[in-house]
């Protein structure tokens, strides 16, 4: 089993930055793609961004501009850096890792608990 264990939600004002972190472990040999996706109330989740092992990145529109995503490779850990966050970037936030299992040699994706994130305008 694979275990991602978030942090760095909270409460923040428009215009001000988070810090999410992301911290897997478990059978995470075959870890590649690690990402983040975002719930509001009432909405499907949506992909914020993802980032492969080798440090290839992807972006929502949304998201360009303003968050970034890193990866520590030594750590087992990615992050999401956000900045000039605003009232429609509250949701709670899921951090996501496929691992191939080779095993089974299928690619089983991972979701965390989810934190908090609440832009107040």
């Amino acid at each position: 089993q694979v275990q991602l264990v978030e942090s760095g939600g909270g409460l923040v004002q428009a215009g001000g930055s988070l810090r999410l972190s992301c911290a897997a472990s478990g059978r995470i040999f075959g870890m590649n793609v690690m990402g983040w996706y975002r719930q509001a109330p009432g909405k499907q989740r949506e992909l914020v961004a993802t980032i492969t092992g080798g440090g290839s990145t992807d972006y929502a529109d949304s998201a360009k501009g303003r968050f970034t995503i890193s990866r520590d490779n030594a750590k087992n850990t990615v992050y999401l850096q956000m900045n000039s966050l605003k009232p429609e970037d509250t949701a709670v936030y899921y951090c996501s890792a496929r691992v191939f299992d080779t095993l089974t040699m299928i690619t089983n994706q991972y979701w965390g608990q989810g934190t908090q994130v609440t832009v107040s305008s």
